[in-house]
C-alpha cells in the first residue's frame, strides 16, 4: 500500500496497545485500556467492514444458559466450575449494562424458554428431575430460583405442554450494542482502522512487529481478540462454528416474547419488531460448519424453514426476509482462553458462542492482564 510518512506518522507510530479485532472483546479491552492510561496510543485493526466474526451476527440472548445445557456441561465441567461460568455471563451482562445502558442495549429480560418435543419425553424428565439442583447451584448467581415450569402459551406444534423457563434470561439489540461501544472507543481517542487483515507477528521484549496486508507497525503490546479465527495467529485450541440464521418478514400481531431453545440449544429463536430471527443447525453436520467462510447452506436453511413453518409457526402464512452467518470460537471447554502467548502479546478468544454475556468481562480481563 502506497503510504505517505503523514499517514505513517499519524496512525502508525509510537502505539502503545494494538489489538486485533474490534468486536465486543476488543472494543471493551481497548476502552478499558484508555480508561486507566488516558494517554496511552491505542489501535484496533478490522478486516471487516464491521466487526466481524459474531459481535453483530447473534442473535442477541444474554446466554444465561437451558437447564439441558448445564446438564450437558456436566459431562465435561465439575459443579463449581459451571457455577463459574455462569456467574462471569452474569457479571459480564452487568458490566455491559452498566457501560452501554439498558436503554440503549434495548435490553429486556423476559426470560428463556427450553421447548421439548413429543419425542423427548426422557430428557425433559430428566431435566424436570434436576431442577432442584440447577436451582440450589445457581441460587448464589441470581438470589432466587432460576428455573421453573411454563405453559405452552404460544401453542408451538409438536411440543410438549411445559417449557422449562430460565426467568432471568434477557435480550438485546447487538447492532445497537456494538455501535455504542464503537462510538465510545471513538471518543476516547481510541483509533479503529477497518479492512486491515493481520497476517503475522513476531514478538520480543521490546516491540512487537506486526505484519498486516496492507502495512507493517511496531507496537508496544498486542492484544489478539479474534475469537473464531483465532487459528489464523494462535496454536490455541480454538476452533471457529458457524452460525446460520433467517428473519421474517413482519408478522402482524406475532405473540411470541422471550428467547426459546430448542434440540439442546441447537436451535434458538425469538421476537425481533414482530418478526422471528431463527438460527442454528450447526450440528447437522458438525464438520461443514467447522469453517472460517460465512455463508448458508442448503441443508441448514431448509431444516430452519421446516422448524419455523411446521413447529413455531405452524398454519401461518410468512415470508424470509433475511439470511446471515456468522463465526463463533468453540473448544472443549467454556471457558475462554486468557492468557500471555509470547513476550507483550495476549489473547482473549474462544467465547464459546457465549460473546454477548461474557465479551465484556473477557475484554476487561485481557486489558488487566496486559498492565
Amino acid at each position: 500500500m502506497n503510504l505517505s510518512y503523514w499517514e505513517y506518522d499519524s496512525w502508525l507510530t509510537d502505539i502503545d496497545f494494538t489489538i486485533v479485532g474490534s468486536g465486543i472483546v476488543g472494543l471493551n479491552c481497548a476502552i478499558d485500556l484508555k480508561r486507566q492510561h488516558p494517554k496511552a496510543k491505542i489501535l484496533i485493526l478490522e478486516k471487516g467492514m464491521f466487526p466481524q466474526g459474531a459481535s453483530t451476527k447473534n442473535a442477541g440472548f444474554a446466554c444465561f444458559g437451558s437447564i439441558s445445557e448445564l446438564l450437558a456441561d456436566r459431562e465435561n465441567h465439575t459443579d463449581q466450575e459451571i457455577l463459574s461460568l455462569i456467574q462471569d455471563r452474569k457479571e459480564g451482562i452487568d458490566q455491559l449494562r452498566k457501560l452501554v445502558g439498558d436503554k440503549t442495549l434495548e435490553f429486556q429480560q423476559k426470560g428463556g424458554h427450553e421447548l421439548f418435543t413429543d419425542g423427548e419425553s426422557a430428557l425433559f424428565e430428566t431435566c424436570l428431575a434436576h431442577l432442584p439442583w440447577a436451582n440450589a447451584l445457581l441460587e448464589p448467581v441470581f438470589g432466587d430460583k432460576a428455573f421453573g415450569l411454563t405453559k405452552n402459551r404460544f401453542q408451538f406444534k409438536g411440543i410438549r405442554p411445559h417449557y422449562i423457563t430460565q426467568r432471568h434470561e434477557g435480550q438485546l439489540h447487538t447492532g445497537q450494542m456494538m455501535k455504542a461501544l464503537l462510538q465510545k472507543a471513538l471518543t476516547m481517542g481510541i483509533t479503529i482502522l477497518n479492512g486491515v487483515t493481520v497476517e503475522d507477528f513476531s514478538a520480543s521484549p521490546a516491540a512487537v512487529a506486526v505484519q498486516t496486508q496492507a502495512f507493517d507497525l511496531k507496537t508496544t503490546h498486542l492484544l489478539i481478540a479474534t475469537n473464531g479465527f483465532a487459528k489464523q495467529l494462535l496454536a490455541e485450541d480454538v476452533r471457529p462454528a458457524r452460525a446460520q440464521v433467517l428473519l421474517t418478514k413482519p408478522i402482524p400481531d406475532l405473540p411470541l416474547s422471550g428467547t426459546f431453545h430448542l434440540d439442546q440449544g441447537y436451535y434458538y429463536f425469538r421476537n425481533v419488531e414482530n418478526r422471528i430471527l431463527l438460527g442454528g443447525g450447526r450440528n447437522l453436520d458438525f464438520k461443514a460448519e467447522e469453517t472460517m467462510e460465512f455463508g448458508e447452506t442448503e441443508m441448514v436453511q431448509r431444516t430452519l424453514e421446516h422448524l419455523l413453518r411446521e413447529v413455531i409457526l405452524p398454519d401461518q402464512a410468512l415470508e424470509i426476509e433475511h439470511r446471515w452467518s456468522g463465526i463463533m470460537g468453540v473448544g472443549p471447554q467454556k471457558k475462554p482462553i486468557l492468557k500471555v502467548v509470547a513476550p507483550n502479546v495476549a489473547c482473549g478468544v474462544r467465547l464459546g458462542g457465549m460473546g454477548v454475556a461474557i465479551g465484556t468481562s473477557t475484554g476487561i480481563k485481557l486489558a488487566q492482564m496486559t498492565l
